[in-house]
């Protein structure tokens, strides 16, 4: 047998390293652990791994820690596992189903006799404490389905009608086995940090953030986003599309095209509901859009002035970019970049006077930003005053900082918040995260409409989430309405536009780790034709073709 090379980096330089081939990568690596940081995984040639993966060819091999973002995926993946298999332990005939993201932790409720939070804790515990290995392996099609309606798993199973695979990969603790995508931590004992609490109906998993790895962060509950998820989980119930599975079932009997209808008519009742509301507030003069990016603020923007000029209203816009200082006078981020995403990098006092000016009937000028010289204009004809029965519409990710408007009386603003928050599981337990969800629409508009390969999107993407985390996530409780802009059906023409831009991702890129993860995560979709979405969907304003022009 010959023997195999590995690469490696250690004290900031390469080294190598001969193995023989079927070394496992824990047995290549033990001594990775080190200043506090648990090793929890590990990249081979830039794919995520788990530890008791085999190395068969010459490779580069790094560690993944518990204070990284794919070592917290790997942390919390296992986690689900861990509680999973508690929860089977206590009681087998009951159902737990994974839910929403609240505050650093995932919510689940159960289908028959609810577990109370402290008693399933404690038998998480005992799991930890034992250091049980996690153990996977490949079973054929027919045992799988086999086991998952014996483990009363009733959404994976369904799942696998769309899986044509002949072998599948499970995970298992002990007696208990189930599906996950993704590596999992070698054993039990690795997942000492994390809380379990019972919220609302259910109960909430929580877990470390990715900086703080050792300890639980102080809960801050998002009643606003909460019952949004629990009202659309609710119409999912209703439509009887609660999962991947449920959808592909649509797919496979041709009745998709109904269920696209029905799910473009109930994001638009929402958005017509938001109208009224801002209508009813009766002295509403400017409305204030805000969300992470791609959750479809355009698109939502532009129905919402539909919506409006129906209730004989008529909408006017203004866009924040046209308050940039000038890149000489923009704050610069901690690298010495320009940081344009700060709240500072906005003329926030000559916004306020042109706001109060307008409000009370006078004629203001507009100024303009040139991207290309980063200078601040101003242009005589771009005047604006605004009559009786005109709204101004705002979109940007400082709409609900209340720090942006400091100087507008309250009852003379409306602020939305945007989120792509699908009610959608994958089955039982692995959710959809609403961050893959954006990605994946930035993935698809961004070579759409900017020409930029899906590694660009994805290397930069870190970059959004922390600005997200400054700007945009501290603020969503302070809307008066929050609407949701996914649509159950998109992740299915979604893959139809991503799939082929992530298979270009090499192995040679870092981000080719990233790609892999969304690539399999795609193929869990039945494709739908991108002919079957209405020209004016929020879909179109990432895959083309839209009836809006922006």
């Amino acid at each position: 047998m010959k023997p195999i090379k590995i690469t490696y980096q250690k004290n900031n330089e390469f080294q190598t390293a001969t193995v023989n081939p079927g070394t496992e990568v824990f047995n290549f690596m033990p001594e990775f652990n080190i200043n506090g940081n648990q090793l929890v995984a590990a990249k081979v040639n830039n794919e995520l791994a788990s530890l008791d993966s085999s190395l068969e060819f010459d490779c580069t091999v790094e560690p993944v820690y518990n204070n990284t973002k794919e070592g917290m995926a790997v942390y919390r993946r296992s986690l689900c596992l861990l509680l999973a298999a508690a929860a089977y332990r206590i009681n087998p005939e009951t159902r737990l189903i994974v839910g929403n993201s609240i505050c650093y932790g995932y919510y689940y409720t159960f289908d028959g006799e609810k577990i109370p939070a402290s008693k399933l804790k404690q038998e998480m515990e005992k799991l930890i404490s034992k250091d049980v290995r996690i153990k996977k392996n490949y079973i054929s099609w027919e045992q799988a389905a086999a086991l998952f309606e014996k483990l009363n798993l009733k959404e994976t199973r369904k799942q696998l009608n769309h899986n044509c695979s002949s072998k599948i990969l499970i995970n298992s603790i002990d007696d208990f086995s189930d599906l996950y995508f993704g590596p999992l931590v070698l054993s039990t004992g690795a997942l000492q940090f994390f809380d379990l609490v019972d919220y609302q109906n259910g109960l909430l998993l929580r877990f470390p953030k990715t900086k703080c790895p050792n300890q639980i962060p102080q809960f801050k509950d998002e009643p606003k986003l909460f019952n949004l998820y629990k009202q659309y989980k609710e119409w999912g119930k209703r439509v009887n599309v609660l999962s991947a599975a449920s959808l592909n079932d649509m797919v496979a009997n041709r009745q998709i095209n109904d269920f696209i209808d029905i799910a473009e008519t109930h994001q638009e009742k929402c958005i017509s509901d938001i109208a009224s509301q801002i209508i009813n507030k009766k002295k509403v003069r400017v409305v204030l859009i805000a969300g992470p990016s791609s959750s479809g603020k355009t698109t939502s923007a532009k129905k919402l002035g539909l919506e409006l000029q129906a209730m004989g209203y008529t909408p006017k816009v203004i866009s924040l970019d046209c308050y940039y200082l000038g890149r000489d006078k923009t704050p610069v981020d901690e690298n010495g970049e320009p940081d344009f995403e700060c709240l500072e990098a906005l003329n926030i006092d000559l916004l306020n006077q042109n706001l109060i000016d307008l409000f009370e009937g006078k004629t203001v000028t507009i100024p303009s930003y040139d991207f290309h010289t980063g200078t601040s204009y101003f242009d005589e004809s771009n005047k604006m005053s605004l009559a009786e029965n005109e709204i101004l519409i705002m979109e940007g990710i400082h709409g609900l900082n209340p720090k942006l408007t400091p100087k507008v009386p309250e009852e003379l603003k409306f602020k939305i918040y945007l989120s792509a928050l699908t009610q959608l599981n994958l089955d039982d337990h692995n959710r959809i995260s609403t961050s893959d969800n954006r990605l994946i629409r930035r993935i698809v508009r961004d070579n759409n409409f900017r020409g930029k390969a899906a590694a660009g999107t994805i290397a930069m993407w870190p970059s959004v989430q922390r600005g997200e985390e400054l700007h945009i996530f501290p603020y969503h409780n302070n809307a008066d309405a929050i609407l949701n802009t996914a649509l159950d059906y998109e992740l299915s023409v979604l893959r139809v536009y991503a799939a082929p831009l992530l298979r270009q991702v090499t192995p040679l890129q870092k981000e080719y780790g990233e790609a892999r993860r969304l690539l399999n995560f795609l193929e869990n979709f039945a494709t739908i034709s991108p002919t079957a979405v209405p020209n004016r969907s929020i879909i179109r304003e990432f895959i083309g073709g839209s009836a809006f022009r922006y």
